[in-house]
């Protein structure tokens, strides 16, 4: 575990601005974006008092499941991961029924969450920390730190990346797994900010607009 110094090196990383290229929604009856996922096809929403799922081509709303979601959504290739306040529920997409709940590692104080390498890792908002845990029981299997508020996590070709929200402003940021050393960060527009995050495996982010009701789509950094 994880316990030196937060993400050191943030002042000499390197900043660029973040590409908005499409906004979704706003969803009926959705108080707020707490987590985004991606299935492969849809975008998952959790809206609060249900999960929605919508074609990212054109915006269309697909599916709704009326579950509790007030936090990180997560998808393993077969089934959704949700949070609803201490718990995570593994749930199947299909018929919505929750299959298994383990307990969530902050105990109601969690934010984001991805599905990556065998495990869940789960953000911690407050804390300022991602937990990789083990899906079966919720053990905690390592922390990494951060220096701002985790607000959504995802992983994609091999990158550890997260949302971040503090004060007025939000970024995306790229950290190394191994110590969180923060190595790129794009800068959210102005009034946006990031409530949950999900790489789609090709060109884009999608990040929960908070209590904006929207998703956006920020265009991925190809690595260099």
């Amino acid at each position: 575990m994880n316990t030196g110094n937060p993400a050191p090196g943030v002042a000499a990383t390197p900043v660029r601005p973040a590409e908005v290229v499409r906004d979704y929604g706003p969803f009926a009856d959705a108080d707020c974006i707490h987590g985004v996922s991606f299935d492969g096809h849809n975008v998952w929403a959790a809206t609060g008092a249900a999960l929605v799922a919508f074609d990212p081509r054109d915006g269309a709303l697909v599916r709704t499941l009326a579950l509790p979601c007030d936090a990180g959504t997560a998808f393993d290739g077969t089934h959704l991961y949700q949070i609803a306040e201490a718990r995570i529920d593994k749930i199947d997409p299909r018929s919505g029924r929750v299959l298994s709940s383990i307990p969530a590692p902050g105990a109601g104080a969690d934010s984001g969450m991805a599905w990556a390498e065998g495990s869940l890792w789960v953000g911690q908002y407050r804390q300022r920390r991602i937990h990789q845990i083990d899906p079966a029981d919720g053990t905690v299997l390592r922390t990494i730190e951060s220096d701002r508020f985790v607000t959504g996590v995802t992983w994609v070709d091999g990158q550890l990346w997260h949302g971040t929200g503090e004060g007025e402003e939000s970024d995306i940021r790229r950290v190394d797994p191994q110590d969180g050393t923060v190595l790129e960060r794009l800068r959210m527009p102005p009034g946006i900010s990031v409530s949950g995050l999900e790489a789609d495996g090709g060109d884009l982010f999608y990040c929960g607009g908070g209590r904006s009701g929207r998703v956006h789509a920020v265009k991925r950094p190809r690595a260099r």
